[in-house]
């Protein structure tokens, strides 16, 4: 009987990365079934973590740097992976405000609020384009690491804490309120986020109740500045990285921006009512606490954050 070669079979590239994984290993099919559902199952948990904490003031990227190192998936294409899934938490955002943003393309060419709504994210969107440009590759290579992002959870929550002792002096009640000069103060106020462990959103709804935006036009201001700064860094990372994607990362992906969307829709709901209640201290005391186990299990040990 004529037998053809063995074929290198294919298998989800993130999997080489597990532990236990052996060159020889990819030529028994009982090794690569595992490790693909494993890594589908690191994509899930990822994707979940993504949708759960972007649109928090929590910092996504410090969790996702965190959880991606004790799952083992802190390599320089887990890193992109972690970047690129949040296009699914922004498409759930579209998904939530598809009408204010359909008929904000409708009425570029004639209506003034639509036009001053686009000026105001663009304003917004400029500064840390720029400057995440200048200074992005040298700051993923410094901080993003355990127990930097512990520090940042650390101090941002007590920012968190101060900025909600201060009198809130409120100038702008709605997000079509704002002038360009409102944006760009809260622009401004997002670059912080270039730290990972800031978090985006943090900077930007303290720093918009900072300059007298009322609790749900900085939290809708936020959402919204999101979709062109998180579109921009995934597209930025895989033009720059499109050697390390292959075909056969497509199923990981798409369980990951799959899980971002379900959590980041689910979380864009809850955020809206809360907010109309309560202040953000909780995540405040989340941040510290969290950032405080990350530094103590370094200390101690207890948990080899090897990417720290």
């Amino acid at each position: 009987m004529l037998r053809l070669p063995l074929q290198k079979p294919l298998y989800t590239d993130f999997a080489s990365a597990l532990p236990g994984w052996r060159y020889a290993d990819r030529y028994n099919p009982s090794h690569i079934v595992r490790n693909s559902v494993d890594s589908l199952l690191q994509a899930f948990i990822l994707g979940v973590v993504e949708g759960l904490t972007e649109f928090l003031p929590i910092s996504s990227t410090g969790h996702l740097i965190l959880v991606g190192d004790l799952l083992g998936f802190n390599d320089e294409k887990g890193k992109m992976f972690e970047i690129m899934i949040q296009c699914g938490a922004i498409l759930a955002v579209c998904w939530e405000y598809r009408a204010r943003f359909a008929a904000v393309l409708a009425g570029l060419g004639s209506d003034p609020a639509a036009q001053r709504f686009a000026l105001n994210v663009a304003v917004a969107f400029t500064p840390l384009a720029m400057l995440g440009l200048a200074f992005g590759k040298t700051i993923k290579a410094a901080l993003f690491k355990p127990v930097p992002v512990a520090l940042a959870f650390i101090v941002g929550g007590f920012i968190i804490l101060w900025a909600e002792r201060r009198e809130h002096r409120i100038t702008v009640q709605g997000v079509d309120d704002m002038r360009w000069r409102d944006a760009l103060k809260v622009g401004l106020a997002q670059c912080l986020a270039l730290i990972p462990g800031t978090s985006r959103a943090g900077a930007t709804i303290i720093g918009g109740l900072f300059f007298g935006l009322s609790r749900r036009a900085a939290t809708e201001f936020s959402f919204f500045l999101a979709v062109p700064v998180l579109f921009a860094a995934s597209a930025y990372e895989f033009v720059g990285n499109r050697e390390l994607f292959s075909s056969a990362d497509l199923d990981t992906f798409a369980v990951g921006l799959a899980a971002a969307f379900g959590s980041a829709f689910l979380c864009v709901r809850w955020l809206l009512r809360y907010i109309a209640g309560h202040d953000f201290r909780l995540f405040a005391w989340y941040r510290i606490g969290f950032g405080m186990i990350v530094l103590l299990t370094a200390y101690t040990g207890l948990v080899d954050w090897t990417s720290g």
